[in-house]
């Protein structure tokens, strides 16, 4: 399926040129977004959406493919408004798309904006090409404009979700409660990354709205676990492998269950060690060690771990419930563990 998913993204790009002359209008936009959007990458969005429609539909309407990435769209425009944001240099193994605009600019002189703000404005069209996709699929206008708002509505938690994450990145860690992580990792990722995508394509192929919603909650309490994995990664990881840096997440004092479990669970001394680390301006590696070793030994790795399996138990019982075609059950259920494996 990713496959299939990779081919149409670069048709879709191909005629989205043809059709707007983007390359004719600035060739440094269009060269820029067709890089960045083509990288390698494991197209999760898309690919259960796609799932979730063949589960209930009883034919692939034209356009599926091509409809589907939209969530993919929508998925680099937000990764390139958040690499300004964590002022990341790396996405997927190469440059961000500020720094490849920063170095473009470098040759003139006196310029009034930066690789920063061209990039805002390439995620903003990116955003429009989500929408534009979206509208490709040959189905029945009323499951579209169904479908359609569950779209927007992942556009729009994941950006109340990466706003409350900032400002709760100023607050001292004993201010922080769990639910107060869990509503970041269900906003800024569960719901666009899992729930939404595959109750869209369950609704497109005709879907009730119970069904669909069971779809969402599966894909929250997977989603919730794919944050905390990708917080485990992010912390442990290593750069040649994720394609950005272990730094962001411990520079930008981002609260994540690692970091409240570490904290809760550690000693007066490795207590006062965590405030003082996320309140460094900045970070280097010696701290991410010293956070490192204070997560393991105060067990709060352990404990990240446990809560991935336990909410990937309650989404089984959840996808027990639905009526997904037994082909695609098997396949979402396949597929989940495997992008979920830590």
């Amino acid at each position: 399926m990713k496959n299939k998913l990779d081919i149409e993204l670069a048709r879709y790009l191909r005629q989205l040129n043809k059709s707007f002359s983007l390359s004719r209008i600035s060739p440094l936009l269009f060269e820029s977004i067709n890089e960045f959007v083509l990288r390698e990458g494991k197209r999760v969005r898309p690919t259960l959406f796609v799932i979730g429609y063949l589960g209930f539909s009883d034919k692939k309407a034209p356009g599926l493919y091509a409809s589907a990435l939209s969530l993919e769209l929508l998925h680099d425009f937000m990764l390139v408004h958040d690499d300004i944001i964590d002022k990341s240099d790396l996405r997927r193994g190469k440059p961000t798309m500020h720094r490849l605009l920063g170095a473009s600019l470098k040759k003139h002189r006196n310029i009034k904006f930066s690789g920063e703000d061209l990039s805002i404005v390439a995620g903003d069209v990116m955003y429009a090409m989500a929408l534009h996709t979206f509208l490709s699929i040959k189905e029945s206008p009323e499951r579209k404009e169904k479908a359609l708002r569950r779209l927007i509505e992942a556009a729009i938690y994941t950006g109340c979700g990466e706003f409350i994450e900032l400002i709760f990145g100023i607050k001292d860690i004993r201010q922080i409660k769990k639910q107060d992580i869990n509503k970041i990792y269900d906003l800024k990722t569960a719901f666009y990354t899992f729930a939404c995508p595959l109750s869209m394509g369950a609704i497109l192929g005709g879907a009730d709205r119970k069904q669909a919603d069971i779809l969402f909650q599966y894909g929250a309490y997977l989603g919730r676990a794919f944050q905390i994995k990708d917080d485990i990664i992010g912390m442990f990881g290593k750069v040649s492998k994720i394609g950005k840096s272990t730094l962001t997440d411990l520079q930008e004092a981002k609260k994540t269950i690692l970091i409240w479990s570490a904290y809760h669970n550690a000693g007066t001394q490795k207590k006062l060690a965590i405030r003082k680390l996320l309140a460094k301006e900045r970070i280097n590696k010696a701290d991410l060690i010293k956070m490192r070793r204070i997560i393991i030994e105060s067990g709060a790795l352990a404990y990240a771990r446990n809560e991935v399996d336990s909410l990937i138990s309650k989404a089984d019982e959840l996808l027990s419930l639905s009526k997904l075609k037994p082909r695609y059950k098997k396949l979402l259920d396949s597929y989940s563990k495997k992008i979920l494996s830590v």
